[in-house]
């Protein structure tokens, strides 16, 4: 008989909440080595995505958008750099700002848990994704990433 996806998937679930700061979520990456994490509101239901990805994105969205065209007249002089002692403690400021929900993804694509293992590769591989919930009925049972699949298939006798 095939795999199923509860077979393979991880849980209990790392998840993170919607209004929890970008800081909290690098950090909280980091401290569970994890790339990514389903988005949950005050009441426990999924409302998005996360990734390592999109935090990056944030990142720098948020840097481009402080950045102004203002022309200084130290910009003028010879040999001037822009000022970065203001730009630093102002692109802290605004970091400290983001929210999970403003980085998110709230698209949230899941498989059964009696989905095959066939079946989940197929959802990564045609979504593009590196991760994929294992719901039912909307309640979140675990999640899969590549690589618990790839684990799966070193194990395999291929």
């Amino acid at each position: 008989m095939p795999r199923r996806a509860r077979d393979v998937m991880q849980s209990p679930v790392v998840s993170i909440e919607r209004d929890a700061s970008l800081l909290d979520a690098h950090r909280l990456f980091v401290e569970e080595e994890i790339h990514g994490a389903p988005v949950v509101d005050a009441d426990g239901a999924v409302v998005g995505v996360l990734s390592t990805l999109d935090l990056l994105r944030a990142v720098a969205e948020e840097h481009e958008s402080g950045r102004s065209d203002a022309v200084y007249y130290r910009d003028l002089l010879p040999y001037s750099t822009p000022d970065w002692a203001t730009d630093s403690e102002d692109f802290q400021d605004r970091l400290s700002d983001l929210r999970v929900v403003d980085a998110m993804s709230e698209a949230v694509i899941s498989v059964a848990p009696d989905a095959t293992i066939a079946q989940v590769a197929a959802t990564l591989r045609e979504n593009g994704i590196h991760r994929v919930l294992v719901a039912e009925k909307e309640r979140l049972l675990g999640i899969i990433s590549s690589q618990d699949l790839l684990a799966l298939l070193e194990s395999a006798d291929v």
